[in-house]
C-alpha cells in the first residue's frame, strides 16, 4: 500500500484537476504534414489528457485549469473538452483582438509515424492565452478550499510555455498542499519548448524544484536524465537507461535526492520502429518497487499520449485501490491501449484496461 493520504470522494467536489494548455491537434492521418490536404481535429495537451482520460475511461470527476482566446477556435476546443466530459468552469477566457497579437489558441500538427519514420509533432503555440497566465490569474483558494479537490496534476509542458508558468504552478501547488490535495508532476521534457526560456539548464532547474514539492512524480527514461541529471550506471554522461534494472537505480536515486516524494512512476519504452515498441512501467514508493508486465513489440497506431495514458491509469489505480502493483499494471495497460487508437486521449473502456492489466487476451469479443 502507498502512503498517500487521498481524500475520500465524499469530501471533495472534484476528483482531479489539471493545469495546462489545451491545444487543437490537427492530424493528417497516415499522410505527412507537409503533403496533407485534410486534417482531423482533436483536442490535446500533456496535462489535460490526464483529466480527459480519467473522466472518459474511468468515470472520475475532473476539471481543467487553462486559458483560451475567445474566438471560434477557442470555442471549438471548448466543445471538444465538453464532449470529453471534463469540467470547463475553470477555463479563463481572454479577449481576442481579431489577429492573435495579444493572445491566440495553440495548434499542434502531429504525424503518427510508421516503421522507420518516427512520429513528429509541430507546435504552433507561441503567444497563446495559456502561456500568458500569471500568478493571481486563478482563485486557487476557492478551487482547493471551497470546491475541494482530491488530486492536482501538472507538468513540464505547461512549465515550459513562459517564464511565468513555473510561478503559476508554484502558486497552485502551495494552495493544493495547504488543503491536503495530492500533487503530481510529470517531467515531460520538450527541448523545443524550453529553447527560448533558458534551455536545458532552466528546464533542469524548474524540474528539480517541482520534484522537491510534489507527492508523485511521473516521467520516462529520458526525462529522469534530461530533467534531473540522473544517469544509469556505466559512466557515460549521456547514458539513458534502456532496461528495467538500470532504470530502477535511477528511480531509487531520485527518491534519495527528493525525500518528500512519496511515489515515483515511470514508463520505459524501447523504440524498435515507430509502430513496434517494447513497453513497460515501474513504480516506487519508499524503497519498494512494483513492475508492470512487459509488453514486447507492442504494435503502436499513434504513440502520442501514451505517457499521459499511463499517468491517468496509474492515478486511477492508486485512488481506487491504494496498491502500488495494481496501479502500475493499470497504468501500463491503459497507456498501451491509448496507443492503439488515434488522437492524444483515451478511447479505451475501463473494463478493457482491467482485462489487459489482468492478462486478458486479444481474441474477438462478440
Amino acid at each position: 500500500m502507498t502512503p498517500l493520504a487521498i481524500k475520500p470522494p465524499e469530501q471533495a467536489g472534484c476528483d482531479l484537476v489539471t493545469l495546462g494548455e489545451v491545444m487543437l491537434r490537427l492530424d493528417p492521418g497516415p499522410e505527412r504534414i507537409h503533403c496533407a490536404r485534410t486534417f482531423r481535429a482533436w483536442e490535446g495537451g500533456g496535462e489535460y489528457n490526464v483529466a480527459r482520460n480519467l473522466r472518459r475511461c474511468f468515470g472520475l470527476r475532473t476539471a481543467v485549469v487553462t486559458s483560451l482566446a475567445d474566438n471560434a477556435v477557442g470555442r471549438l476546443i471548448e466543445d471538444l473538452i465538453l464532449q470529453g466530459g471534463v469540467d470547463t468552469n475553470q477555463i479563463r477566457w481572454v479577449p481576442y483582438d481579431g489577429v492573435g497579437r495579444a493572445a491566440r489558441n495553440g495548434l499542434n500538427f502531429t504525424e503518427r509515424g510508421f516503421g522507420v519514420r518516427g512520429a513528429m509533432g509541430v507546435s504552433d503555440r507561441g503567444n497563446s492565452a495559456a502561456s500568458q497566465m500569471r500568478p493571481g490569474s486563478i482563485d486557487w483558494e476557492h478551487l482547493f478550499g471551497t470546491v475541494a479537490v482530491r488530486w492536482f496534476h501538472t507538468g513540464g509542458v505547461f512549465a515550459a510555455l513562459s517564464p511565468a508558468a513555473p510561478e503559476v504552478i508554484k502558486e497552485a501547488v502551495t494552495a493544493a498542499k495547504r488543503h491536503g490535495t495530492i500533487v503530481s508532476y510529470d517531467l515531460n521534457y520538450r527541448p523545443s519548448l524550453w529553447a527560448n526560456f533558458g534551455g536545458h539548464a532552466r528546464a533542469a532547474e524548474v524540474s528539480r524544484s517541482m520534484a522537491a514539492q510534489a507527492d508523485v512524480l511521473f516521467g520516462n527514461e529520458e526525462d529522469f536524465t534530461a530533467c534531473l541529471g540522473l544517469r544509469a550506471p556505466g559512466g557515460r554522461d549521456s547514458w539513458i537507461p534502456t532496461d528495467a534494472a538500470s532504470f530502477k537505480s535511477v528511480i531509487e536515486e531520485a527518491g534519495r535526492q527528493f525525500p518528500s516524494l512519496r511515489v515515483i512512476a515511470a514508463t520505459l519504452r524501447v523504440v524498435r520502429t515507430a509502430t513496434r515498441n517494447d513497453w513497460c512501467a515501474l513504480a516506487w514508493s519508499h524503497g519498494t518497487f512494483a513492475e508492470a508486465v512487459h509488453l514486447q513489440e507492442l504494435e503502436v497506431f499513434d504513440r502520442v499520449g501514451g505517457g499521459d495514458g499511463f499517468a491517468s491509469g496509474f492515478i486511477y489505480g492508486l485512488m481506487e485501490t491504494g496498491d502500488l502493483q495494481t496501479a502500475v499494471e493499470y497504468g501500463a495497460a491503459h497507456g498501451a491501449l491509448v496507443m492503439t487508437t488515434p488522437g492524444d486521449t483515451s478511447m479505451a473502456r475501463c473494463d478493457e484496461v482491467l482485462s489487459l492489466a489482468r492478462g486478458g487476451g486479444q481474441r474477438i469479443r462478440r
